[in-house]
Protein backbone atom coordinates (compact mmCIF):
# COMPACT_ATOMS: atom_id res chain seq x y z
CA UNK A 1 0.00 0.00 0.00
CA UNK A 2 1.26 3.53 -1.20
CA UNK A 3 1.40 6.03 1.88
CA UNK A 4 0.57 9.40 1.86
CA UNK A 5 4.26 10.56 2.10
CA UNK A 6 5.49 8.58 -0.72
CA UNK A 7 2.35 9.68 -2.93
CA UNK A 8 3.62 12.96 -2.61
CA UNK A 9 7.26 11.96 -3.71
CA UNK A 10 6.02 10.81 -6.80
CA UNK A 11 4.32 13.98 -7.72
CA UNK A 12 4.88 15.17 -10.95
CA UNK A 13 6.24 19.17 -11.45
CA UNK A 14 3.86 21.05 -13.40
CA UNK A 15 0.50 19.71 -11.67
CA UNK A 16 -2.37 21.42 -10.44
CA UNK A 17 -0.66 22.24 -7.20
CA UNK A 18 2.36 23.61 -8.98
CA UNK A 19 0.53 25.74 -11.40
CA UNK A 20 -1.96 27.21 -9.00
CA UNK A 21 0.92 28.52 -6.31
CA UNK A 22 3.54 29.76 -9.36
CA UNK A 23 0.68 31.65 -10.98
CA UNK A 24 -0.15 33.56 -7.27
CA UNK A 25 3.26 33.48 -6.96
CA UNK A 26 3.97 35.37 -10.16
CA UNK A 27 1.18 37.86 -10.08
CA UNK A 28 2.11 39.16 -7.04
CA UNK A 29 5.70 39.09 -8.14
CA UNK A 30 4.83 41.53 -11.23
CA UNK A 31 2.81 43.91 -9.28
CA UNK A 32 5.57 44.34 -6.94
CA UNK A 33 8.38 44.90 -8.74
CA UNK A 34 6.53 47.65 -10.60
CA UNK A 35 5.79 49.14 -6.94
CA UNK A 36 9.25 48.89 -5.63
CA UNK A 37 10.74 49.82 -8.93
CA UNK A 38 8.51 53.01 -9.36
CA UNK A 39 9.43 53.65 -5.41
CA UNK A 40 12.88 53.17 -6.62
CA UNK A 41 12.80 55.46 -9.14
CA UNK A 42 11.13 58.42 -7.01
CA UNK A 43 13.58 58.14 -4.18
CA UNK A 44 16.69 58.50 -6.66
CA UNK A 45 14.50 61.05 -8.23
CA UNK A 46 14.47 63.13 -5.00
CA UNK A 47 17.95 62.31 -4.10
CA UNK A 48 19.15 64.27 -7.07
CA UNK A 49 16.40 67.08 -7.62
CA UNK A 50 18.58 69.16 -6.29
CA UNK A 51 21.52 68.79 -9.31
CA UNK A 52 18.73 68.21 -11.29
CA UNK A 53 16.97 71.88 -10.58
CA UNK A 54 20.58 73.51 -10.35
CA UNK A 55 21.30 72.54 -14.41
CA UNK A 56 18.20 73.91 -15.55
CA UNK A 57 18.01 70.61 -17.79
CA UNK A 58 14.62 69.74 -19.67
CA UNK A 59 11.81 67.76 -18.42
CA UNK A 60 12.76 65.30 -21.35
CA UNK A 61 16.16 65.24 -20.87
CA UNK A 62 14.84 64.33 -17.17
CA UNK A 63 12.54 61.88 -18.04
CA UNK A 64 14.92 60.26 -20.98
CA UNK A 65 17.61 60.00 -18.25
CA UNK A 66 15.88 58.22 -15.89
CA UNK A 67 14.28 56.17 -18.71
CA UNK A 68 17.68 54.47 -19.39
CA UNK A 69 18.43 54.23 -15.48
CA UNK A 70 15.10 51.61 -15.25
CA UNK A 71 17.22 49.04 -16.09
CA UNK A 72 19.64 49.04 -13.54
CA UNK A 73 16.89 49.74 -11.12
CA UNK A 74 14.85 46.63 -11.94
CA UNK A 75 17.87 44.93 -11.35
CA UNK A 76 18.69 45.91 -7.97
CA UNK A 77 14.99 45.29 -6.52
CA UNK A 78 14.67 42.04 -8.08
CA UNK A 79 15.34 40.02 -4.97
CA UNK A 80 13.50 42.20 -2.85
CA UNK A 81 9.93 42.00 -4.81
CA UNK A 82 10.92 37.82 -4.97
CA UNK A 83 10.80 38.19 -1.10
CA UNK A 84 7.99 40.09 -0.60
CA UNK A 85 5.84 37.96 -3.16
CA UNK A 86 7.17 35.04 -1.57
CA UNK A 87 6.05 35.74 1.72
CA UNK A 88 2.82 37.51 0.49
CA UNK A 89 1.79 33.93 -1.57
CA UNK A 90 2.38 31.59 0.81
CA UNK A 91 1.32 33.63 3.77
CA UNK A 92 -2.17 34.13 1.73
CA UNK A 93 -2.82 30.44 1.12
CA UNK A 94 -1.63 30.11 5.05
CA UNK A 95 -4.47 32.61 5.74
CA UNK A 96 -7.52 30.76 3.80
CA UNK A 97 -6.03 27.35 5.14
CA UNK A 98 -5.04 26.36 2.08
CA UNK A 99 -1.38 25.16 3.28
CA UNK A 100 -3.11 23.10 6.19
CA UNK A 101 -5.20 21.46 3.39
CA UNK A 102 -2.14 20.42 1.03
CA UNK A 103 0.23 19.64 3.88
CA UNK A 104 -2.98 16.93 5.79
CA UNK A 105 -2.21 15.37 2.04
CA UNK A 106 0.92 14.00 2.78
CA UNK A 107 2.54 17.29 1.18
CA UNK A 108 5.42 18.85 2.18
CA UNK A 109 6.39 22.41 2.86
CA UNK A 110 9.08 22.12 0.35
CA UNK A 111 7.20 20.25 -2.32
CA UNK A 112 4.59 23.23 -1.64
CA UNK A 113 7.72 25.56 -2.20
CA UNK A 114 9.39 23.77 -4.94
CA UNK A 115 7.71 25.79 -8.09
CA UNK A 116 8.93 29.15 -6.75
CA UNK A 117 12.16 27.64 -6.06
CA UNK A 118 12.10 26.92 -9.72
CA UNK A 119 10.93 30.39 -10.53
CA UNK A 120 13.75 31.56 -8.31
CA UNK A 121 16.02 29.97 -10.52
CA UNK A 122 14.58 30.78 -13.61
CA UNK A 123 14.54 34.99 -12.40
CA UNK A 124 18.28 34.37 -11.17
CA UNK A 125 19.48 33.42 -14.25
CA UNK A 126 17.29 36.29 -16.60
CA UNK A 127 18.67 38.88 -13.69
CA UNK A 128 22.19 37.60 -15.07
CA UNK A 129 21.16 37.60 -18.64
CA UNK A 130 19.48 41.31 -18.33
CA UNK A 131 22.53 42.31 -16.19
CA UNK A 132 25.05 40.89 -19.24
CA UNK A 133 22.67 42.58 -21.99
CA UNK A 134 20.21 45.62 -21.07
CA UNK A 135 21.66 47.57 -18.10
CA UNK A 136 25.35 47.98 -19.38
CA UNK A 137 23.91 49.93 -22.54
CA UNK A 138 21.35 51.63 -20.86
CA UNK A 139 23.43 52.79 -17.66
CA UNK A 140 25.76 54.02 -20.29
CA UNK A 141 23.39 55.72 -21.98
CA UNK A 142 22.14 57.45 -18.62
CA UNK A 143 25.32 58.78 -17.84
CA UNK A 144 26.10 60.17 -21.37
CA UNK A 145 22.61 62.20 -20.76
CA UNK A 146 24.03 63.07 -17.38
CA UNK A 147 26.83 64.00 -17.66
CA UNK A 148 26.83 65.94 -21.22
CA UNK A 149 22.93 66.87 -21.57
CA UNK A 150 22.24 67.38 -17.27
CA UNK A 151 25.31 68.74 -15.74
CA UNK A 152 26.93 69.98 -19.20
CA UNK A 153 30.82 68.96 -18.94
CA UNK A 154 32.10 67.47 -22.51
CA UNK A 155 32.90 64.43 -23.25
CA UNK A 156 36.51 63.69 -22.54
CA UNK A 157 37.23 60.47 -22.98
CA UNK A 158 35.47 57.85 -24.46
CA UNK A 159 36.99 54.86 -22.18
CA UNK A 160 36.03 56.19 -18.57
CA UNK A 161 38.38 57.01 -16.37
CA UNK A 162 41.21 55.05 -18.82
CA UNK A 163 42.88 56.50 -21.42
CA UNK A 164 41.87 60.32 -21.01
CA UNK A 165 42.80 63.08 -23.04
CA UNK A 166 42.39 66.77 -22.09
CA UNK A 167 43.09 69.47 -24.22
CA UNK A 168 44.44 72.18 -22.46
CA UNK A 169 46.43 75.86 -23.22
CA UNK A 170 48.91 75.34 -25.80
CA UNK A 171 49.04 71.32 -24.95
CA UNK A 172 47.09 68.18 -25.11
CA UNK A 173 47.04 65.80 -21.96
CA UNK A 174 47.10 61.83 -21.75
CA UNK A 175 46.11 59.88 -18.67
CA UNK A 176 46.54 56.36 -18.16
CA UNK A 177 44.42 55.76 -15.37
CA UNK A 178 42.19 58.01 -12.88
CA UNK A 179 41.20 56.81 -9.62
CA UNK A 180 38.33 58.60 -8.32
CA UNK A 181 38.15 56.68 -4.65
CA UNK A 182 42.18 58.26 -3.90
CA UNK A 183 41.96 61.48 -6.65
CA UNK A 184 45.02 60.05 -8.37
CA UNK A 185 46.31 60.10 -11.59
CA UNK A 186 48.13 57.30 -13.19
CA UNK A 187 50.63 57.92 -16.09
CA UNK A 188 50.55 60.83 -17.16
CA UNK A 189 51.72 62.55 -20.45
CA UNK A 190 51.74 66.23 -21.18
CA UNK A 191 52.36 67.21 -24.99
CA UNK A 192 53.19 70.97 -25.63
CA UNK A 193 53.05 72.69 -28.58
CA UNK A 194 54.66 75.34 -30.76
CA UNK A 195 52.09 78.21 -32.07
CA UNK A 196 52.19 76.08 -34.97
CA UNK A 197 51.06 72.70 -33.39
CA UNK A 198 54.66 71.06 -33.81
CA UNK A 199 55.48 69.25 -30.64
CA UNK A 200 58.17 71.58 -28.41
CA UNK A 201 58.23 69.25 -25.12
CA UNK A 202 57.15 65.88 -23.77
CA UNK A 203 56.08 65.87 -19.83
CA UNK A 204 56.15 62.31 -18.03
CA UNK A 205 54.19 62.23 -14.94
CA UNK A 206 54.01 58.75 -13.07
CA UNK A 207 51.40 59.76 -10.56
CA UNK A 208 49.36 63.13 -9.60
CA UNK A 209 47.80 63.78 -6.56
CA UNK A 210 45.26 66.41 -5.68
CA UNK A 211 46.01 68.35 -3.80
CA UNK A 212 44.19 71.74 -2.07
CA UNK A 213 43.15 73.24 -4.97
CA UNK A 214 45.36 71.74 -7.39
CA UNK A 215 46.62 68.80 -8.88
CA UNK A 216 50.28 68.07 -7.17
CA UNK A 217 53.22 65.95 -9.21
CA UNK A 218 56.59 64.14 -7.98
CA UNK A 219 59.80 62.25 -10.19
CA UNK A 220 58.35 64.01 -13.27
CA UNK A 221 60.48 64.29 -16.32
CA UNK A 222 60.44 66.50 -19.04
CA UNK A 223 61.87 65.98 -22.59
CA UNK A 224 62.85 69.18 -24.57
CA UNK A 225 62.42 68.61 -28.37
CA UNK A 226 65.73 71.02 -29.89
CA UNK A 227 65.59 72.36 -33.32
CA UNK A 228 68.15 69.40 -34.47
CA UNK A 229 65.29 66.86 -33.56
CA UNK A 230 67.05 65.21 -30.56
CA UNK A 231 65.14 64.97 -27.44
CA UNK A 232 67.21 66.42 -23.82
CA UNK A 233 65.93 64.95 -20.66
CA UNK A 234 65.58 67.05 -17.54
CA UNK A 235 63.66 67.21 -14.45
CA UNK A 236 60.48 68.90 -14.26
CA UNK A 237 58.41 70.77 -11.23
CA UNK A 238 55.77 71.90 -13.51
CA UNK A 239 51.90 71.65 -12.28
CA UNK A 240 49.86 70.09 -14.64
CA UNK A 241 48.41 72.35 -16.97
CA UNK A 242 44.84 70.37 -15.89
CA UNK A 243 41.96 72.80 -14.75
CA UNK A 244 39.47 69.42 -13.90
CA UNK A 245 38.76 69.13 -10.81
CA UNK A 246 38.68 65.33 -9.18
CA UNK A 247 34.65 66.54 -9.00
CA UNK A 248 34.46 66.57 -12.94
CA UNK A 249 36.74 63.67 -13.58
CA UNK A 250 34.24 61.77 -11.63
CA UNK A 251 31.60 62.23 -14.26
CA UNK A 252 33.54 60.25 -16.52
CA UNK A 253 33.45 57.34 -14.35
CA UNK A 254 31.96 54.23 -15.59
CA UNK A 255 30.36 52.18 -13.02
CA UNK A 256 30.66 48.21 -13.10
CA UNK A 257 27.18 48.11 -13.57
CA UNK A 258 28.16 49.76 -17.28
CA UNK A 259 30.24 46.87 -18.14
CA UNK A 260 29.21 43.60 -18.81
CA UNK A 261 30.90 40.84 -17.07
CA UNK A 262 33.35 39.84 -20.18
CA UNK A 263 34.13 43.71 -20.81
CA UNK A 264 34.78 44.40 -16.77
CA UNK A 265 37.33 41.30 -16.83
CA UNK A 266 39.08 42.43 -19.89
CA UNK A 267 39.14 45.97 -18.14
CA UNK A 268 40.63 44.13 -15.28
CA UNK A 269 43.10 42.64 -17.64
CA UNK A 270 44.44 45.59 -19.22
CA UNK A 271 44.73 47.21 -16.03
CA UNK A 272 47.06 44.44 -14.76
CA UNK A 273 49.16 44.75 -17.56
CA UNK A 274 50.21 48.48 -16.86
CA UNK A 275 50.53 47.39 -13.34
CA UNK A 276 47.22 49.23 -11.89
CA UNK A 277 45.87 48.46 -8.73
CA UNK A 278 42.55 46.31 -9.48
CA UNK A 279 41.40 45.12 -6.29
CA UNK A 280 38.15 47.22 -6.17
CA UNK A 281 37.63 46.06 -9.78
CA UNK A 282 37.90 42.50 -8.99
CA UNK A 283 35.49 42.63 -6.02
CA UNK A 284 32.97 44.15 -8.46
CA UNK A 285 33.25 41.16 -10.75
CA UNK A 286 32.72 38.41 -8.66
CA UNK A 287 29.52 40.74 -7.25
CA UNK A 288 28.25 40.40 -10.75
CA UNK A 289 27.89 36.33 -10.46
CA UNK A 290 27.14 36.50 -6.58
CA UNK A 291 24.17 39.57 -6.94
CA UNK A 292 22.02 37.74 -9.37
CA UNK A 293 21.67 34.77 -6.96
CA UNK A 294 19.49 36.81 -4.36
CA UNK A 295 16.18 35.80 -5.39
CA UNK A 296 17.06 31.92 -4.71
CA UNK A 297 18.31 32.93 -1.20
CA UNK A 298 15.01 35.21 -0.30
CA UNK A 299 12.88 31.97 -1.62
CA UNK A 300 14.80 30.01 0.59
CA UNK A 301 14.30 32.38 3.61
CA UNK A 302 11.08 33.72 2.99
CA UNK A 303 8.96 30.07 2.45
CA UNK A 304 9.33 28.89 6.38
CA UNK A 305 8.17 32.52 8.17
CA UNK A 306 5.72 32.44 5.39
CA UNK A 307 3.39 29.41 6.64
CA UNK A 308 3.79 30.32 10.00
CA UNK A 309 0.37 31.45 11.58
CA UNK A 310 1.72 34.24 13.31
CA UNK A 311 3.23 35.86 9.47
CA UNK A 312 0.07 34.42 7.52
CA UNK A 313 -2.30 36.40 9.77
CA UNK A 314 -0.47 39.96 9.03
CA UNK A 315 0.47 41.42 6.19
CA UNK A 316 2.26 44.27 7.65
CA UNK A 317 4.22 41.75 9.46
CA UNK A 318 5.11 40.06 6.67
CA UNK A 319 6.03 43.74 4.92
CA UNK A 320 8.19 44.09 8.40
CA UNK A 321 9.98 40.47 7.49
CA UNK A 322 10.74 41.43 4.23
CA UNK A 323 12.27 45.28 5.41
CA UNK A 324 14.23 43.46 8.25
CA UNK A 325 15.56 40.18 5.66
CA UNK A 326 16.45 42.45 2.70
CA UNK A 327 18.23 45.12 5.11
CA UNK A 328 20.14 42.69 6.72
CA UNK A 329 21.17 41.15 3.28
CA UNK A 330 22.07 44.74 2.07
CA UNK A 331 23.83 46.15 4.82
CA UNK A 332 26.37 42.79 4.79
CA UNK A 333 26.79 42.93 1.34
CA UNK A 334 27.55 46.50 1.51
CA UNK A 335 30.36 45.54 4.55
CA UNK A 336 31.85 42.80 2.94
CA UNK A 337 32.39 44.67 -0.30
CA UNK A 338 33.87 47.56 1.29
CA UNK A 339 36.57 45.30 2.86
CA UNK A 340 37.07 43.47 -0.21
CA UNK A 341 37.46 47.20 -1.85
CA UNK A 342 39.81 48.13 0.36
CA UNK A 343 41.98 45.10 0.59
CA UNK A 344 40.86 43.93 4.00
CA UNK A 345 39.12 40.48 2.37
CA UNK A 346 40.13 38.94 -1.16
CA UNK A 347 37.47 39.53 -3.44
CA UNK A 348 35.98 36.17 -4.06
CA UNK A 349 35.15 35.65 0.10
CA UNK A 350 33.93 39.98 -0.08
CA UNK A 351 31.35 39.00 -2.79
CA UNK A 352 30.29 35.57 -1.74
CA UNK A 353 30.02 35.64 2.38
CA UNK A 354 26.58 37.17 2.46
CA UNK A 355 25.47 34.37 0.01
CA UNK A 356 27.12 31.68 2.34
CA UNK A 357 25.69 33.23 5.24
CA UNK A 358 22.07 33.45 4.25
CA UNK A 359 22.30 30.34 2.37
CA UNK A 360 23.26 28.41 5.09
CA UNK A 361 20.67 30.21 7.34
CA UNK A 362 17.88 29.76 4.60
CA UNK A 363 18.62 25.93 4.15
CA UNK A 364 18.51 25.56 7.75
CA UNK A 365 14.77 27.03 8.28
CA UNK A 366 13.75 25.65 5.07
CA UNK A 367 14.80 21.82 5.58
CA UNK A 368 13.26 22.39 9.09
CA UNK A 369 10.00 22.40 7.96
CA UNK A 370 7.85 19.79 8.22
Amino acid sequence: MITARAQHRMMPFGGLLDRYVAGGFLRVFGLSLAVITGLYITADFFERIGSLLESGAPVATILRYFMFKAPLLISRVVGFATLFSTLFCLGLLARTQEITAIRSNGVSVQRIALPLLVISLCLSGMTFFWNETLVPIFSRNAQQIYRTEIKQKRQLSLFGTRNIWIRGDGSFINIDNFDPRSNTLKGVTVFTLNRDFSLRSLIEIPDAQWGVRSWETQGAVEWELRPDGKLTRGDSVANIPITETPNDLKLLARDADEYSYYELQKQISDMKSKGIDTTALDVDLQNKLAIPLVSLLMVLLATPFAIKRQMSNSVSLSFGITMVIAFGYWVLTAFCISLGRSGALPALPAAWIPNFIFLMIGLYFFTAEE
